[in-house]
C-alpha cells in the first residue's frame, strides 16, 4: 500500500508539472474588420505530445454571434449552412439527443427553442444580446435583458482566467469551444484530439496577443466537432464534422 501511494503521488506530481506551450502560430484575415483566423500548435513539455488548434478571433464591436438551428431534415453540414446563411465563421453548437432534440437552453433569433436545463454537464450558457457576448454559469444566467442567441453547454473549461480543476483527463477527443476575453472580444475554436483537462490548461495560457481568455465553455465534441472560416479572398478553410448536428454557432457581420 505504501509503494502504491508513492507511485500515485509521483504520477499526480508529474501531471501537475505538465506544461503546454505555443510553438507555432499563423494568422489570416477575413473579409470583416476585427475577425481573423489563427492556426496554433501546442506542445506538452513533458511528453512531447502536440495538438493543433483553429481559432476564429473577433470583436463584438464589428461582428455578431448567431445560432443557426436546423430542427428538421435534411440537415446541412457546417460548411453548407455557413455558405447558405452568408456567415463569416462558425462551429457546431450544443448537445442533442438521438432524435436531434436540443439538450439545454437554445435561443435562436430571440426565440426560445428549448428551455434552460439543470444538469451536471450543462454548467454554462453562451449568450449574445445588444452587442455583448457572455459566458455565464448556470446560476448567473438571466433572460433579461432580451437574449438574441444562446446555447447551454459545458463543462466550463476556463473560469476567471484560470484552468478549471477536476476535468476529465484520460479520453482525448476532437473538441470545439467558445471563449470570451476583455474588451468584448470572443473566439470560436476547434482543437485536435485532447482531453478536457489539457484543453483547459492550454486555453488558460497566455498564447494569443491581446486575447487573454477569461472564460471558455466546451461545446459538443468528438464526431460533432467542426470549424469553418471564410477567407479574405472568398475561399473557405474547413474542418468538417463526422456526423450531422442539430445547430451551429456562427459569426456574422453587423
Amino acid at each position: 500500500m505504501q509503494l502504491s501511494a508513492v507511485i500515485s503521488f509521483l504520477i499526480v506530481t508529474t501531471l501537475a508539472r505538465a506544461d503546454w506551450k505555443n510553438i507555432s502560430s499563423e494568422s489570416e484575415p477575413s473579409p470583416a474588420k476585427g475577425l481573423e483566423h489563427r492556426y496554433l500548435v501546442f506542445e506538452n513539455s513533458d511528453t512531447g505530445e502536440r495538438v493543433s488548434m483553429e481559432l476564429a478571433l473577433f470583436s463584438a464591436k464589428s461582428c455578431a454571434l448567431r445560432v443557426i438551428d436546423q430542427p428538421a431534415e435534411p440537415r446541412l453540414d457546417l460548411a453548407q449552412a455557413m455558405q447558405r446563411e452568408k456567415c463569416l465563421a462558425g462551429v457546431n453548437g450544443g448537445y442533442f439527443d438521438p432524435s436531434y432534440a436540443p439538450i439545454g437552453l437554445l435561443i435562436v433569433d430571440g426565440k426560445t427553442i428549448a428551455p434552460l436545463q439543470r444538469a451536471h454537464l450543462l454548467s454554462g450558457v453562451l449568450s449574445a444580446s445588444a452587442g455583448k457576448i457572455q459566458i455565464s454559469r448556470f446560476g448567473e444566467f438571466s433572460l433579461k435583458p432580451k437574449i438574441d442567441a444562446a446555447v447551454e453547454c459545458g463543462p466550463m473549461i476556463v473560469d476567471l482566467g484560470e484552468s478549471v480543476r477536476g476535468l476529465e483527463s484520460t479520453r482525448p477527443a476532437r473538441r470545439t469551444f467558445v471563449a470570451v476575453a476583455a474588451g468584448n472580444r470572443a473566439a470560436l475554436g476547434f482543437c485536435s484530439d485532447v482531453t478536457l483537462a489539457d484543453l483547459s490548461k492550454i486555453l488558460a495560457t497566455d498564447f494569443a496577443t491581446n486575447f487573454k481568455i477569461q472564460r471558455a465553455l466546451n461545446l459538443d465534441g468528438g464526431s460533432s466537432s467542426a470549424f469553418w472560416f471564410k477567407r479574405q479572398n472568398g475561399s473557405a478553410f474547413s474542418v468538417p464534422e463526422e456526423k450531422t448536428v442539430r445547430d451551429f454557432i456562427a459569426i456574422v457581420p453587423k
